[in-house]
């Protein structure tokens, strides 16, 4: 995270020296004084331009590869995702939302209101129990193929709702359709701090239950008779991650299969444990996506590839090779 943290500020259009800038972040630390030798102009790239993006990248990325590994332990399925399990679509069509009714209004503000991320999680919340719902339809067990088809027919159902509100909203479409690639290219300080409480939050609940994640993945039956209440943790991890995916797919757009790239690559490297899957997701999912981020805006210079396209470039086969191993039919 350290040294993709110094990269995502020292290259870009303008290249900058990689001590100068590590010297330059040790003097935000408090009482810290370090000659960098970077000029007036090139310290404020760092702190205006560079740093509030790699800063925002690296806590989308934390959030997306958290909600990510806590939905596997939850249901218990290796394939679960934020965007396969429709959660995105859901928090996608709240912002979709927002965006649309305030440039009804007349409010075309450059930055997002606060009312984002709360829009964004009502409809996650809203997604992810339609997937549960669906998935048990008929009495039929919660394997991880049906709820994967139902996440998939969540996710085309909130797809439709967001296409007709943005057809009904035409101007709005740009700046929409901007969002749903994902973008961290105008990210500033304030989507950095709005997206820091919920984050937060996220991080405080889903790290708390790390031991209890373990616990479940023997079963209900065996983690009740060991002293855990399943279903109350099951709810308290969901509607945390949740929230973390919606704050994170408020401020970032919608940037898919960094909760399975993760996790996935964790457990080959940790184990199985969520208590390391659970913090370390939180390290190399923030670092993931800001290498991500580096890549999208320096590979076809000085253009810039929308970061959800390179991530799905990437995750694509990552997510074929998952599903063939996890033999499901």
């Amino acid at each position: 995270m350290v040294v993709t943290l110094v990269a995502g500020i020292a290259f870009g259009p303008v290249t900058l020296p990689p001590a100068g800038v590590a010297a330059e972040l040790l003097n935000l630390v408090p009482g810290v004084r370090i000659h960098s030798g970077l000029n007036e102009r090139e310290i404020a790239i760092i702190t205006e331009l560079r740093l509030p993006r790699v800063v925002l990248g690296l806590l989308v990325g934390a959030m997306l590869a958290l909600a990510g590994a806590a939905y596997q332990g939850v249901f218990r399925n290796p394939l679960a995702d934020p965007h396969l399990l429709g959660v995105a679509a859901g928090a996608g069509l709240g912002v979709t939302a927002v965006i649309a009714f305030r440039n009804a209004a007349g409010d075309a503000t450059a930055n997002l209101p606060v009312s984002v991320p709360l829009a964004a999680f009502v409809g996650a919340i809203v997604a992810v129990a339609l997937t549960w719902l669906l998935g048990g339809a008929g009495g039929r067990a919660r394997s991880p193929a049906t709820l994967i088809l139902a996440g998939v027919a969540v996710s085309a159902f909130l797809a439709a709702a967001q296409t007709y509100l943005m057809q009904q909203n035409v101007e709005s479409l740009r700046e929409v359709y901007s969002w749903l690639l994902g973008r961290l290219a105008t990210a500033g300080w304030h989507d950095v701090l709005l997206l820091l409480p919920y984050a937060a939050v996220t991080g405080a609940i889903v790290l708390s239950q790390r031991r209890e994640l373990d616990v479940l993945t023997v079963g209900d039956e065996e983690a009740t008779s060991l002293g855990l209440h399943p279903q109350r943790s099951r709810y308290l991890l969901i509607v945390a991650a949740s929230l973390g995916t919606a704050a994170a797919v408020s401020v970032s757009g919608l940037i898919g299969f960094v909760g399975i790239i993760v996790p996935h690559t964790l457990r080959l490297l940790a184990g199985p444990s969520y208590r390391s899957i659970l913090p370390l997701s939180v390290l190399f999912g923030g670092a993931f996506l800001a290498l991500t981020d580096l890549f999208a805006r320096t590979v076809a210079s000085p253009a810039e590839i929308p970061i959800g396209v390179v991530t799905a470039f990437f995750g694509a086969p990552f997510f074929a090779i998952v599903l063939r191993k996890s033999r499901v039919s």
